[in-house]
């Protein structure tokens, strides 16, 4: 006799309901403190669960999930809370357990994709890594205001506020040098001649005591968050090398994808695609499709689902770089695209394309081979006969 079981997870409280196929139901109520936990497991284990389904509500079904995978005859579901919403009016906590017993035992539930121990840990070393890059351009973007503030220009003519020349400049004013014409001397070369006189007033400034103080908390905010950075890395590194050689090596066949941007793919896809049945499936669960959002015959938006963030963001970040490498298809794809639609559109649409590829040298293990170009000629032609034209009318 089948017998599964839904739990309604809060932080505090976990709400369950076992059912059986005779419609007999068992109530209970469990803390998320560890050794509750662990009663769970062992409860469920007695009256011979065999799935269990809980809602992914922010954080809070983590360590659920980690007690109740210790015992492998548990096959666990988590679910999206959108997909099981109850009947308004009618809904507690009782409720909503049974409401997902109910779902799971007539087979209604899908499950959202759960990647294996290794992948979930090269996730948190990835998501963490992608958090401390909005955190470093935050302080840089402070750095930036405080040395305005004391009327130090040397951001408006350096390429990047955290260039070696700008960090130079802000190490020596927090260690007590303001004189403009020493710290000229840490300005690059090829800045001092392409500017000349303006190095020297970008550097004149009115520093006070409080500003050094700021400047040092910021900049040492700065060097903690890069620490932290590259430690993250090596971490994932270290566990790609050693697990995930293979599918290293094929994300380096894609233009566009190199060491940083194939260890977030691998974190966040997985190094197997079995989850994902079709390419289609994969870019749906990335966000990297239209909607469907029709009416009356009538279609209101195209624009692309929420989906998973993280890969949408490295994808969107190696197509730019892939629609710049030349000699790449994915280039000649992009310039063929921006004719007819916005440069953001088509990018949008070529990390679609690399998704794509993405799921194809997974599941086949063969490293990407480029497309052909073939100009078409026949468009060519009609180009050369509309500026022929243009021309002659110009010139009668």
């Amino acid at each position: 006799m089948k017998t599964v079981c839904g739990l309604d997870v809060h932080k505090d409280t976990i709400f369950v309901c076992i059912l059986n196929e005779k419609g007999a139901s068992l109530l209970s109520e469990y803390s998320t403190m560890t050794p509750d936990l662990n009663r769970l497991r062992d409860d469920l284990k007695e009256q011979g669960v065999e799935q269990v389904a809980m809602e992914s509500t922010g954080i809070y079904w983590i360590p659920i999930w980690r007690v109740l995978e210790e015992r492998s005859d548990f096959e666990l579901i988590l679910v999206n809370p959108y997909f099981i919403k109850q009947v308004p009016g009618r809904k507690t906590d009782v409720k909503d357990s049974q409401w997902i017993a109910m779902l799971l035992m007539k087979g209604l539930l899908r499950g959202s994709y759960i990647p294996d121990k290794r992948i979930r840990e090269l996730r948190e070393y990835g998501r963490k890594a992608v958090k401390l890059c909005g955190q470093l351009n935050r302080i840089e973007m402070e750095i930036d205001r405080q040395l305005s503030k004391c009327n130090i220009r040397i951001t408006s003519l350096a390429s990047r506020i955290n260039s070696q020349t700008v960090m130079k400049v802000v190490q020596a004013i927090i260690e007590g040098e303001t004189r403009p014409e020493v710290l000229e001397t840490l300005v690059h070369g090829r800045i001092r001649n392409k500017y000349k006189e303006q190095v020297r007033a970008s550097l004149t400034g009115t520093i006070a005591r409080y500003d050094i103080l700021l400047l040092r908390q910021s900049y040492q905010a700065h060097n903690l968050f890069l620490t932290q950075q590259e430690e993250l890395n090596q971490a994932m590194s270290a566990i790609c090398e050693a697990d995930f050689q293979q599918e290293l090596s094929l994300l380096y066949s894609i233009p566009g994808i190199q060491k940083i941007a194939a260890m977030q793919v691998i974190a966040e896809v997985g190094f197997s695609v079995k989850a994902f049945i079709t390419a289609a499936a994969l870019c749906g669960w990335a966000g990297l499709r239209p909607r469907n959002d029709e009416s009356a015959g009538k279609i209101k938006s195209k624009k692309i689902l929420h989906g998973n963030k993280y890969i949408r963001r490295i994808l969107v970040q190696c197509a730019w770089a892939a629609s710049r490498t030349k000699g790449s298809w994915f280039k000649w794809k992009f310039d063929e695209l921006s004719k007819r639609m916005t440069s953001k559109k088509a990018l949008i649409a070529i990390a679609r394309k690399m998704l794509v590829v993405v799921w194809c040298i997974l599941d086949t293990r063969v490293p990407y081979q480029q497309r052909p170009i073939i100009p078409d000629e026949n468009k060519r032609n009609r180009q050369i006969q509309y500026h022929r034209k243009q021309l002659e009318a110009l010139l009668t």
